[in-house]
């Protein structure tokens, strides 16, 4: 089945933050922590790029308000279930053939990490 030409065009959106009650461990689901994800949405930009037109494109400030409602509002165990979740959401909300988020936990309370701990995942439409 063709669907289309390939297109390698994306919006990037780096760095959503927001505080959520995520965790597998009971302490992170009552106390909660800071969270940062990046999208990036697959989806030709060429319409868009020749007319400059908003419509024809993706709008990264409700992109932003989507992905800070689902950590804000929902409670994952892990990261990977989040991270879903997120793809999900943004792959029926809008018109892109592909979307990647990566989510980082700020401050995990693992001993002896002084980092963060995320996951990434890539998701497209079937067919």
């Amino acid at each position: 089945m063709d669907v289309g030409p390939r297109t390698s065009d994306k919006v990037l959106i780096t760095g959503i933050s927001f505080y959520g009650n995520h965790g597998a461990r009971e302490e992170e689901q009552i106390l909660g922590q800071r969270f940062l994800v990046d999208v990036e949405l697959g989806l030709d930009l060429r319409a868009a790029g020749t007319s400059d037109d908003l419509a024809l494109t993706v709008d990264y400030a409700d992109v932003v308000k989507r992905v800070t409602a689902i950590g804000r509002t929902r409670r994952f165990r892990l990261l990977e279930a989040l991270a879903e979740a997120t793809a999900a959401d943004l792959l029926e909300r809008y018109r892109v053939q592909q979307v990647r988020v990566r989510v980082v936990k700020c401050a995990p309370p693992v001993p002896d990490c002084v980092g963060t701990a995320g996951v990434e995942i890539v998701r497209g439409r079937d067919g």
